[in-house]
């Protein structure tokens, strides 16, 4: 049972002030000891129905609604001011049912109430008169409450499937992230162990252990960004990593070359940027077979215009997981991404200057 499943209770002690038809016969009409006392015990048993109603759930709501119903019918030919419960009882099915079954018991309740005012002897003329009206009215106070439960607890629910997709969200950037980081790492990393023996086939052992230290670094920087990844992607700044990418395209052997000034851009779009930089400059490492590559930064009106370009020999582009991934990162933040295939293979980001992407 949620909590927008039955009805708040901090408020229940103010509302039993519409007890008043029923307190008043008490001071202005004569009764017997008897009668006080009947009256004293269906107030008692009514308070407790009423009390019971707030408690439990709307589908457990019959069992205390038929209470207060048991009691008003059997004090109101001692005081015909029990037409104040019969309006609670009102309320409470307005409250507890849809529509059709309201529309069906409360048309029950009327009848009970025509019933009782033909059949008895009430010393109220305006027993039916006035408590037909007032038992109508509230139990549509009770319909009012129930619509706005209703809507509290699709708003509940909204947060609930917001905060799930969230997750879903958060579970597919770490993915990508790991591809990203651990792809472009361990292409690193094979390419300083071929290395590294290579030279130490040659007894180059200097050279050799400066490529293995490299590795250990690489391997550490790796290790940090996984950490980085899981809590939220944290990095040095676009021209740092900028920096860094350049360096690795040398290290594999091309001359790589910086053209342009690299845009300020907030953390959001920087991150995004700096994944999707790194997943193709991953790309040309493993794949291009040239030895020249430029990554150049043009703003184009209300735009940024990247560029990455090998001189490789053009072949088949196969768009697996990563690039589709990098797809989805970038129109994250209004960006695309565009591949061609002329002297080499080029990859265009279009970034706008503001992040239209809401």
């Amino acid at each position: 049972m949620t909590p927008y499943d039955r009805l708040e209770s901090k408020l229940s002690w103010v509302y039993l002030i519409n007890l008043i038809f029923y307190i008043i016969p008490l001071f202005t009409v004569r009764f017997t000891l008897w009668q006080y006392l009947s009256m004293a015990a269906a107030l008692l048993l009514f308070l407790f129905c009423y009390f019971w109603a707030y408690r439990c759930s709307r589908r457990d709501m019959h069992w205390p609604i038929a209470g207060i119903i048991v009691v008003a019918t059997l004090i109101t030919p001692v005081n015909p001011g029990s037409i104040s419960m019969f309006a609670y009882a009102g309320f409470f099915i307005g409250f507890a049912y849809p529509l059709r079954r309201f529309l069906l018991l409360m048309a029950l309740l009327i009848t009970l109430l025509v019933t009782l005012d033909l059949t008895l002897t009430i010393h109220w003329n305006l027993f039916l008169i006035m408590g037909v009206p007032i038992v109508l009215a509230v139990s549509l106070l009770g319909r009012a409450e129930q619509a706005k439960h209703k809507h509290r607890l699709a708003e509940l629910q909204s947060e609930d499937e917001i905060k799930q997709l969230a997750t879903m969200v958060e579970r597919e950037r770490i993915a990508r992230d790991l591809h990203d980081i651990l792809g472009h790492t361990l292409s690193s990393i094979i390419l300083k162990a071929d290395l590294a023996e290579k030279l130490l086939a040659r007894q180059h052992t200097d050279a050799a252990q400066q490529q293995l230290s490299e590795l250990s670094q690489i391997a550490r920087d790796a290790l940090s960004q996984v950490r980085q990844s899981v809590s939220g992607y944290k990095h040095q700044g676009l021209a740092a990593e900028i920096t860094k990418l350049l360096s690795r395209l040398r290290d594999a052997g091309f001359q790589a070359v910086l053209k342009g000034d690299i845009p300020q851009l907030d953390a959001r779009r920087e991150t995004a940027l700096i994944l999707a930089l790194t997943e193709l400059v991953t790309n040309v490492i493993r794949h291009s077979k040239g030895d020249s590559c430029s990554l150049s930064f043009l703003q184009q009106g209300n735009e940024f215009s990247i560029c990455l370009n090998d001189n490789g020999q053009a072949i088949e582009i196969k768009e697996g997981n990563g690039i589709a991934g990098l797809r989805e990162r970038l129109a994250a933040i209004g960006a695309s991404l565009a591949l061609q295939q002329h002297d080499g293979v080029t990859a265009r980001i279009q970034l706008p200057l503001q992040d239209n992407a809401l």
